[in-house]
């Protein structure tokens, strides 16, 4: 099925672009989310009108982005876990944890920008996280994690 892209989409385009997918990606994901419309002519002459609003549009994420990076890039959070005597933890640091620690810092961060490719920390220590706050945009934090009795 071919779409047009609404928006940038990672590992197959840019705002604008026709590309062609698979029907079940373009229909449970792209359309329904509003990344994409199906390539139809009336659908490309409704793009071209919209256009330059959209890219204003995608700009001004951008802009945000690159402005919440900038005062993320460097801070260091503390979230303490209840853990045993040799330093592993009673649960573990997610990534909704290290949201909610940023949040209460008083940063805007989605759980969902939170990159923890190696899964949830289970153990004390000082961890380097990787925030994606847009697809051109990342932030490297410290989360400390302290082990309390």
């Amino acid at each position: 099925m071919q779409v047009i892209l609404m928006d940038k989409v990672v590992n197959l385009g840019n705002l604008g672009d026709v590309v062609k997918v698979k029907d079940g990606y373009a229909r449970n994901f792209l359309i329904p989310t509003g990344r994409a419309r199906r390539a139809t002519q009336a659908n490309m002459d409704a793009f071209a009108a919209q256009k330059a609003e959209l890219e204003r549009i995608a700009a001004e994420k951008l802009a945000d982005a690159q402005r919440r990076g900038e005062k993320l890039e460097g801070v260091s959070v503390k979230i303490s876990q209840k853990a045993g005597v040799d330093g592993r933890l009673f649960g573990s640091v997610t990534n909704a944890d290290i949201a909610d620690a940023l949040k209460a810092l008083g940063h805007d961060v989605a759980k969902a920008d939170v990159r923890l490719p190696d899964g949830p920390f289970k153990a004390a220590g000082e961890y380097s996280v990787v925030l994606g706050l847009h697809h051109d945009v990342t932030a490297n934090i410290t989360v400390t994690v302290v082990g309390e009795q």
